[in-house]
């Protein structure tokens, strides 16, 4: 299969080139040229446990030749969640679940494509006998899951951007207490978009890409939405096939690429009843699907730090399909989102799409009120998912994002009591390392030049 750039502007390359380059040259992000019919194979997928269901799905993007070490990467990355099911589906009431994506190694839903990211750069560190300068941003969950996937290549040196003070200390020092001389965390003063801002004009320099090796781990990277389709194909066989065309995802998203990877399982032919974006107070999204006008704001820090964003960089993913997969008018409207901070698309997303919005302290009721009702202790991002009220008819099921452990001093105030988890306890007597760098383009590559790693072997 071949992979295009959202813009047009690129020639049609292979799984492993869309990997390595991350962001298409001319701008775009990689999308599969042709979305596969999954109708065909959904029976025989029922009784498939989650690694072969990985398996088969992620195989039919595979490059030719390739297909063996493609599998077992796929079942290598799935070797550390802590759950026999990987992903379960707990029942909370009728109609209503909630599906668990906290298992793996940093507690966090990020882990499900950071772990097969981490495998499929080995492979090409191994292929290519050159280093690796990975980089990438992040708003709290994707750094640790990024360096917990990438932890001990040889050849791989990795550089993640955080706004300073704005994540959680749990998901900090997830981050900058490993020990481990190739991990650089880049504390910037600024906010998430500040620094997702500055990796993708890294890789707009075609120069400094080439120079360092650099790669991305960012939802810019294609094998991160395509891994989080499997969980959301995961989710719906579980349910009779007669009933999935009433299955609901609500889902907690700041950078799009979340509830993007379901609606592709939607277009790919499993009936899906509909999509409800979940925000914080930085409302972006619920905005625009609600009004049809994406307009960036100022970013406010909140109980839920990964969704504190504006910018969410898979939402060109989304408009591309949505305006009939054409890249003209893609490259039209993000030409102008980029010069006026603002695009108007009356009637693109559809009846499929709700949204919701949570300031703080609807956070906080919610974490109550999903204790009271359902006996389950969320996170602060999963609460803002129960915003949204089951329908008659539907079956809702909410995406759990990461563990309730690592967001202790909002899981006290609103329920005065912490979650614990071993691996985060670990944490507390590591020696914290962190790199503040200033917020532009010209010192975060000179860091980059300066601490990337020797060659492999």
């Amino acid at each position: 299969m071949n992979f295009v750039s959202t813009r047009g502007g690129t020639a049609p390359v292979s799984f492993a080139e869309a990997v390595a380059l991350g962001l298409a040259p001319d701008g775009g992000l990689f999308v599969p040229a042709e979305l596969p019919d999954l109708r065909p194979r959904l029976a025989e997928w029922e009784a498939l446990d989650y690694p072969a269901l990985a398996e088969a799905f992620l195989g039919l993007f595979a490059d030719e030749g390739a297909e063996a070490d493609f599998r077992r990467t796929v079942r290598e990355s799935l070797a550390r969640f802590g759950h026999p099911e990987v992903a379960p589906l707990v029942r909370l009431g009728e109609g209503v679940s909630v599906l668990e994506l906290f298992h793996g190694p940093t507690l966090a839903f990020k882990d499900f494509a950071l772990q097969w990211l981490g495998r499929l750069y080995a492979g090409q560190v191994e292929r290519e006998g050159r280093e690796l300068a990975v980089l990438g941003a992040t708003s709290g969950d994707t750094g640790a899951a990024a360096i917990h996937g990438l932890l001990g290549l040889p050849g791989v040196s990795l550089f993640i951007l955080y706004p300073d003070g704005r994540i959680s200390p749990l998901q900090e020092r997830q981050m900058a207490c490993t020990g481990d001389p190739a991990v650089f965390p880049l504390a910037i003063e600024g906010s998430f978009d500040d620094a997702q801002a500055i990796v993708k004009e890294a890789f707009g320099d075609e120069a400094f890409r080439r120079e360092v090796g650099l790669s991305a781990v960012n939802s810019i990277n294609l094998a991160r939405i395509l891994a989080q389709c499997v969980y959301y194909l995961w989710a719906a066989l579980r349910f009779p096939a007669g009933e999935r065309g009433r299955i609901r995802f609500v889902v907690p998203t700041g950078n799009f690429g979340n509830v993007l990877a379901g609606w592709m399982v939607a277009r790919m032919g499993v009936p899906v009843a509909g999509f409800t974006v979940a925000t914080n107070q930085n409302d972006i999204l619920d905005r625009f699907f609600r009004t049809g006008e994406y307009r960036i704001g100022g970013v406010a820090p909140s109980l839920a730090p990964s969704m504190d964003i504006q910018v969410a960089s898979n939402f060109e993913r989304f408009l591309y399909y949505a305006v009939g997969e054409d890249p003209v008018r893609v490259g039209a409207v993000m030409a102008d989102f980029r010069a006026s901070g603002r695009v108007e698309l009356p009637g693109i997303a559809g009846e499929e799409w709700a949204s919701r919005a949570s300031d703080d302290r609807a956070i906080g009721d919610l974490l109550r009120a999903v204790d009271r009702r359902y006996g389950y202790t969320a996170d602060p991002h999963t609460a803002c998912g129960f915003a949204w009220e089951p329908r008659a008819g539907e079956e809702t099921v909410y995406l759990a994002t990461a563990h309730p452990a690592k967001f202790p001093a909002a899981m006290e105030e609103a329920l005065g009591r912490v979650p614990i988890h071993p691996t985060l306890e670990a944490l507390r007597e590591r020696e914290l390392v962190k790199y503040p760098v200033p917020a532009a383009i010209g010192a975060v590559q000179a860091f980059v030049r300066s601490h990337r790693s020797r060659p492999a072997g």
